[in-house]
């Protein structure tokens, strides 16, 4: 399992998965029925190169996102999980919500694609090399938003919070929050402040969505990496070994004792609910989605004990 102090870049590492996951979502989008639609992602996986361009021509029909077992069951999740978010999205924009943070937000363009009210300010957090893979490939596009998007260098095991509040973050105006494809990638102290930080930037009227991972058992690792050893799945083995499979707070019971109100859906009911089919018990996908859960919570009180540690 990965460590606290690995880093990376859009090319490797916890970074690669973002282009693995937009080649996923661009895979959706060519669906007669697509739960999303991500116009962006494709261009990202051309600008990468090799396999992933090989893939949306057509030419990798052995690609891991080909596979019944597990890459046609992982567009669906991509399709629901981009869905979710959207929706989570449009709810905070009906409501008046113009500030947004999307934590670690590698290659999410919904800064570009949603419909936000122009004065929204949009913050995206992530590494340097992330950002600027995705500016260029943007910029390339003539792509063009009509809020006030700002990039944010920043790792978020470290202080994040300061360099978010350096950049023009007000925790006076209600904030929504997106924590989506990250919590499986941090440690259980790192979630445990980035939840701590999260609160107490948080005004009354601030909301959250989070995807979250279960610690899996010694005996459900042990098993995911025999058969990716089996298989020779060298894609398997490496995502397998950049999850941070340590024992961390379930979101939703930590948000709820914090005084947010709360809603929690498991991935399958959510496949479930989109009329997606779910993997069977004991395919590949089975033992990583049934472990998988996504949380709201909401904000109608103050209440942010941390409040000392985390505001400039």
């Amino acid at each position: 399992m990965r460590t606290d102090t690995h880093s990376w870049d859009i090319a490797t590492g916890v970074g690669a998965t973002a282009l693995f996951v937009a080649a996923a979502r661009a895979l959706e989008a060519r669906k007669l029925s697509p739960l999303a639609v991500d116009q962006y992602a494709e261009s990202f996986c051309r600008a990468a190169g090799g396999e992933l361009a090989q893939l949306l021509d057509g030419a990798a029909p052995d690609h891991k996102l080909c596979t019944r077992d597990f890459g046609l069951h992982f567009v669906n999740y991509q399709g629901a999980r981009t869905s979710y978010f959207d929706n989570f999205c449009a709810t905070a924009i009906a409501a008046g919500v113009r500030q947004v943070v999307i934590l670690a937000a590698g290659l999410d363009s919904r800064a570009f694609r949603l419909p936000w009210n122009p004065d929204t300010v949009l913050f995206e957090l992530d590494r340097p090399a992330v950002h600027s893979f995705k500016r260029q490939v943007l910029a390339g596009l003539g792509a063009a938003t009509r809020i006030g998007r700002r990039e944010v260098e920043a790792d978020l095991r470290d202080e994040w919070w300061e360099l978010l509040q350096n950049n023009g973050f007000d925790p006076n105006r209600p904030t929504t929050w997106l924590v989506e494809g990250l919590l499986m990638y941090l440690g259980g102290d790192a979630q445990r402040q980035l939840f701590e930080g999260i609160a107490a930037l948080s005004s009354p009227g601030s909301c959250v969505a989070i995807e979250q991972m279960a610690a899996q058992s010694n005996v459900v690792m042990t098993k995911l990496f025999t058969d990716a050893s089996r298989r020779r799945d060298s894609g398997a083995l490496k995502f397998l070994s950049l999850m941070c499979n340590q024992w961390r707070d379930e979101a939703a019971t930590w948000f709820r004792c914090h005084g947010w109100q709360v809603d929690r859906i498991e991935l399958l009911d959510l496949l479930k609910n989109n009329n997606r089919p779910a993997p069977q018990i004991g395919q590949h996908a089975w033992f990583t989605f049934s472990a998988i859960s996504f949380v709201t919570a909401s904000r109608s009180t103050a209440f942010a004990p941390y409040s000392e540690r985390f505001l400039a």
